[in-house]
C-alpha cells in the first residue's frame, strides 16, 4: 500500500541513537490525494451550511436543497459534512502515519468503510424518505467509495490477518448498532422528553381548528416539526404530497388553494412560511401559553 522509506546509517538527527535505523513509512500519495479531494470538498458544503448561502448547481427547492436543509443533514446537533470533514481528515493523517503497512492499511480499510456504510444509509434515506438526491453527497459517497476500492486493491500480502470472513464480521457487529443508533438519532428518537407548554400548544392549535399544510419532503416544514419536538405529531398537520414529491396535490390542499409550504390557516387567516410557538400562540390566542409552568393546568386556571 505504501512504500518504505529507509534511513542512512550515521545521517540526520537520529543517527547513534538506538532504533534510529528503523525503516518508515513514506507517504501514500494517493490515499492522501482521495483524502485531500474530501477534505474540500466536505469544507466547502461545511461553509456553505454555516454561512446559509446555497451550493453551486443547487438552487433553491431543488433535490440536493431538499437533501441538505433536511433533518437527515444533521447528527446529533452537528452537520453531517461536520462528521464527513473529521472523517477525510483522519484517513490524511492515516496516510501519513503507521509504523507498518498492515497498520496503515487496517486503519485506512476500516474508516473507509464506515464512511461508505454512512454515505449509503444517508443516500438511501433521501431516496425512501424525501425522493432526492444530492449530488454533492453523492459526489462525497463516490470519493469514500474510491479510497475504500483502493485500499482493498492496494492491502498488503496476508491482510486481513485473521481472513476476510472474521473482519467483514467484526466490523459489522460496530457498523450494524452504529447505523441504527444514527437512524434513531435523526428520527428524533433519542430527542428530550415532549415539553407540556408545546404539547398544550399543539392540542389548542387542533382544537381552535387551525391547519398546518406542509409536505414531507418540505425543509422549512421539518424545521417546523422540529421547533415542536416530540409535540409535534400532536400538530393538525395536513400532508399535501401523499402521491410523493412530483405526484398530485392532496385535495384538501388544492381546494384551499396551497401553493407554498408550510401555510397555516388559524382563526381564519393564512400565514405562509414558518412560524415559532410564540406566534402561533399569539396568532391562536393561546392564553395559556406565557402563564407559569404548571399553572395552566390546576383546575380553575383561568
Amino acid at each position: 500500500m505504501a512504500k518504505v522509506r529507509k534511513k542512512v546509517p550515521g545521517k540526520g538527527a537520529g543517527a547513534g541513537v538506538p532504533g534510529a535505523q528503523r525503516s518508515r513509512l513514506a507517504p501514500d500519495r494517493w490515499l492522501l490525494g482521495l483524502a485531500g479531494a474530501g477534505v474540500l470538498l466536505t469544507a466547502y458544503l461545511l461553509f456553505v451550511h454555516l454561512s446559509g448561502g446555497g451550493a453551486l448547481f443547487c438552487s433553491e427547492g431543488a433535490a440536493c436543497d431538499i437533501v441538505q436543509e433536511s433533518r437527515w443533514s444533521n447528527l446529533f446537533g452537528l452537520p453531517i459534512t461536520l462528521w464527513g470533514l473529521g472523517l477525510y481528515v483522519l484517513i490524511a493523517i492515516v496516510a501519513v502515519t503507521g509504523r507498518t503497512a498492515a497498520v496503515r492499511w487496517r486503519r485506512a480499510a476500516t474508516l473507509s468503510l464506515l464512511g461508505v456504510a454512512v454515505s449509503l444509509y444517508l443516500t438511501v434515506v433521501g431516496w425512501v424518505a424525501l425522493e432526492a438526491f444530492c449530488g454533492w453527497c453523492l459526489a462525497s459517497f463516490a470519493l469514500v467509495t474510491a479510497i475504500f476500492a483502493y485500499c482493498i486493491a492496494r492491502r498488503p500480502p496476508q491482510t486481513p490477518a485473521a481472513g476476510w470472513p472474521r473482519w467483514l464480521g467484526t466490523h459489522a457487529i460496530v457498523l450494524l448498532p452504529m447505523l441504527a443508533l444514527i437512524g434513531a438519532a435523526q428520527a428524533g428518537w433519542l430527542s428530550p422528553p415532549v415539553d407540556p407548554r408545546l404539547e398544550a400548544l399543539a392540542v389548542h392549535l387542533k382544537d381552535s381548528g387551525a391547519k398546518y399544510y406542509g409536505a414531507f419532503w418540505c425543509p422549512n416544514c421539518q424545521k417546523q416539526r422540529r421547533l415542536f419536538g416530540r409535540a409535534a405529531d400532536a400538530l393538525p398537520y395536513v400532508e399535501c404530497s401523499p402521491n410523493g414529491r412530483t405526484g398530485a396535490i392532496a385535495f384538501e390542499c388544492a381546494s384551499q388553494g396551497i401553493d407554498s409550504y408550510p401555510t397555516w390557516v388559524i382563526r381564519g387567516q393564512r400565514h405562509q412560511g414558518m412560524l415559532t410557538p410564540e406566534e402561533l400562540a399569539r396568532l391562536s390566542r393561546h392564553n395559556k401559553w406565557n402563564a407559569p409552568v404548571g399553572q395552566g393546568d390546576r383546575k380553575g386556571a383561568p
